[in-house]
C-alpha cells in the first residue's frame, strides 16, 4: 500500500508488489496527476453528454451527420504523414498485455500488434501493473518467458507496437488523485508515455495508440489535448504520438471525418471495430419497438448497416490520407476437427479477402495462427506496396439511412438465445478470475462479445419483435430458466470455479433487470482486486 506519500494529493489504494515501483515512480504518477487534473473536468462533461444523448435517443432522436461541421467534411485537409513503420499494417494481431501473449504476437509475422490494456484485458490490478512492467521490457527487448522445457523470446523482427488505453467510460479505482479516482484511460497512457516514449523514439519508433469507445469528435479533442501536453511534458516533439481510432460506436460513425481532423496532427488512421459497433447500435436503440436484430451469428459485415459503415469508414479515411484498418476475424484454428478448421479458416480468408478488394490496408486476427492467411489475402491485392492509401471509393455514398437500415431482423432462434447465454457467462466468470480474452465455441471472445450477448437478450425481451422463429416470445422467465441449464455447460469446458455462478447471477441481473447497464465492465470491475 506504501506510496501514498510519494507525490502530494496522490494516493494508492491497492499493493505494490516487487518490481511495482519501477512503474509506479513519483515522477510518472505526477504526470499521471496533472493530466487528471487538467482533463478530469472535461471527461465527466462528456460522459454526462452521452448520458444526455442517450435520452434523447431513447426518446426517438435518430442520428444524422452534424449540421455544425459540414465545412470540415467539405474541406480540403490532410492528416499529418504517417510514420515509416505505421505505413504497412496489413496484418494486425491483438491480444491482451500478458507475457507470453506480447512475446507471440510481437513474433507472429503480423505487422503490427495491438497490445491491449482494455477489452480484451480483465483490468485487475496486478494485470494492469505487470502488463506496463511487459511492454518496458518489450520495448527494451529483453522480455523473455521460461515455461518447463521451452524458451519463448523475441525474434529479430517483430511486429510495431501499438497500446490500447482504456475507453473514457472506465476509472482506475486503486489510484485517487485529490480524493477522487483517475480515468483508466490516462493512467494506462501516462504510464506508458512516461517510461517508454522516449526509448521508442530512440529505436526508430514511437508511441503508437489505439482509442476504443469514442461517441463524438470531442471525445477525439480530448485526446489529443492530452497528447499535445504529454509531448510537451516529456521534451519531446509535437506530433509523435500517433494514434488509429476505434470507430466502434454508432454515433462516432456520424462523425469519422471530424474525429479525423480533431487528431489530424496526430492521427494514424480509424479501425472498423464491428464486435463493439454492433453492441453499440443494439445500445443506443434498445428501446425502440422497430429495432431488433437477428441472432448474432448472423450479423456479419455483409448485413446493410455494417456495410454502409465498412466502406464509408474506408472512404473517410482514404480521402484525408489516413489508414483504414478492417476489423476483428473472431475465428480461431480448432485442433482436433479438421473440417471445422477448414471452415473456419475459409471464413478468416473471406473477410480478409472483402476487406482488401474493398481497399482497407489492413485486418485484425486473434490469434497467431491467423496471420499467414490474412496477409495472404491482402498481398495478392496490394503486391508489394505498403498500403492502398490511393484507392478513393468515388462510388460509395452513404447516407444517415444507410447506417441505420438495420438488418437482419430474423431469424432468432432458441439456439442463438442459449449462445447468447452460454458466451455471456462463460466470459463473465473468466473476466472476474482476471482472464480477459477466452476462447468459447472456437470463436475468441472478449467484452465487446459479451456485451453482444447480454444486450440481445435485454433487448430481445422487450422488443415486439423478439420472437423465435418457432414462435414464441423471448420472455424473462424464458431466459431465468436457460441460465442454469447453460451454466451447467459452461462449468463441463471450464471448471467449476465459483466465479461462474456469480457471472451467472450477474448475467441474468443485467440481462433481465427493468434498467440497462450502460457498459457491463462497470459493475464488473467494482467486483475485482
Amino acid at each position: 500500500m506504501g506510496l501514498q506519500g510519494m507525490s502530494a494529493g496522490i494516493e494508492i489504494k491497492a499493493a505494490i508488489k516487487p518490481g511495482f515501483e519501477k512503474i509506479l515512480t513519483p515522477e510518472a504518477l505526477a504526470l499521471v496527476a496533472k493530466l487528471h487534473r487538467l482533463f478530469e473536468p472535461r471527461r465527466q462533461e462528456l460522459l454526462a453528454l452521452r448520458v444526455e444523448r442517450s435520452k434523447r435517443l431513447d426518446a426517438g432522436e435518430r442520428p444524422d451527420f452534424l449540421a455544425e461541421t459540414k465545412h470540415i467534411r467539405e474541406g480540403d485537409w490532410k492528416v499529418a504523414p504517417v510514420p515509416r513503420d505505421l505505413q504497412c499494417r496489413r496484418v494486425e494481431i491483438t491480444g491482451p498485455v500478458e507475457r507470453k501473449m506480447i512475446i507471440n504476437a510481437l513474433n507472429s509475422g503480423a505487422d503490427a500488434y495491438m497490445t491491449d490494456f482494455e477489452d480484451s484485458n480483465s483490468p485487475n490490478w496486478d494485470n494492469q501493473i505487470t502488463g506496463q512492467l511487459n511492454l518496458i521490457e518489450a520495448i527494451r527487448r529483453t522480455i523473455s518467458l521460461q515455461q518447463g522445457e521451452k524458451t519463448y523470446k523475441l525474434n529479430d523482427k517483430v511486429a510495431t507496437l501499438v497500446v490500447r488505453p482504456r475507453g473514457w467510460h472506465l476509472d482506475e479505482k486503486h489510484v485517487f488523485v485529490d480524493g477522487k479516482r483517475v480515468s483508466g484511460g490516462i493512467f494506462d497512457f501516462a504510464l506508458f508515455m512516461f517510461h517508454n516514449a522516449r526509448e521508442l523514439l530512440a529505436r526508430g519508433s514511437g508511441p503508437y495508440f489505439y482509442l476504443p469507445k469514442m461517441e463524438s469528435h470531442l471525445e477525439a479533442r480530448l485526446w489529443n489535448d492530452i497528447f499535445v501536453l504529454t509531448q510537451k511534458e516529456l521534451g519531446i516533439p509535437q506530433g509523435t504520438v500517433k494514434a488509429t481510432v476505434l470507430i466502434e460506436t454508432i454515433l462516432a460513425a456520424f462523425e469519422m471525418e471530424e474525429i479525423l481532423h480533431e487528431l489530424r496532427d496526430h492521427s494514424a488512421g480509424l479501425n472498423a471495430g464491428r464486435w463493439d459497433y454492433i453492441f453499440s447500435c443494439i445500445k443506443k436503440f434498445k428501446v425502440d419497438r422497430d429495432f431488433c436484430l437477428a441472432d448474432r451469428a448472423k450479423v456479419t459485415m455483409t448485413a446493410p448497416f455494417m456495410r454502409a459503415y465498412a466502406l464509408l469508414l474506408l472512404k473517410t479515411c482514404h480521402k484525408r490520407g489516413a489508414p483504414a484498418i478492417g476489423g476483428m476475424s473472431a475465428l480461431i484454428p480448432i485442433k482436433n476437427d479438421p473440417a471445422k478448421n477448414e471452415a473456419a479458416l475459409a471464413g478468416v480468408r473471406s473477410d480478409k479477402q472483402r476487406d482488401a478488394t474493398d481497399g482497407y490496408d489492413g485486418g485484425w486476427v486473434a490469434h497467431p495462427g491467423l496471420v499467414p492467411i490474412a496477409m495472404e489475402e491482402f498481398v495478392k491485392v496490394l503486391g508489394d506496396r505498403p498500403n492502398q492509401f490511393d484507392k478513393q471509393r468515388p462510388d460509395v455514398g452513404v447516407a444517415a439511412a444507410d447506417l441505420l437500415n438495420f438488418q437482419p431482423e430474423t431469424p432468432i432462434t432458441e439456439a442463438g438465445l442459449r449462445m447468447n447465454i452460454n458466451v455471456g457467462i462463460h466470459y463473465l466468470g473468466a473476466w472476474l478470475d482476471g482472464n480477459g480474452c477466452v476462447p468459447i465455441h472456437d470463436l475468441m471472445e472478449d467484452a465487446a462479445t459479451a456485451e453482444i450477448s447480454r444486450s440481445q437478450v435485454w433487448q430481445w425481451i422487450r422488443s415486439p419483435k423478439g420472437k423465435l422463429d418457432d414462435g414464441r416470445k423471448v420472455t424473462a422467465e424464458m431466459v431465468k430458466a436457460l441460465i442454469p441449464e447453460e451454466l451447467a455447460k459452461v462449468k463441463t469446458v471450464a471448471g467449476t470455479s465459483t466465479a461462474y455462478d456469480r457471472a451467472a447471477a450477474i448475467f441474468e441481473r443485467l440481462s433481465t433487470q427493468e434498467s440497462f447497464a450502460e457498459f457491463l465492465t462497470l459493475p464488473l470491475y467494482e467486483e475485482i482486486e
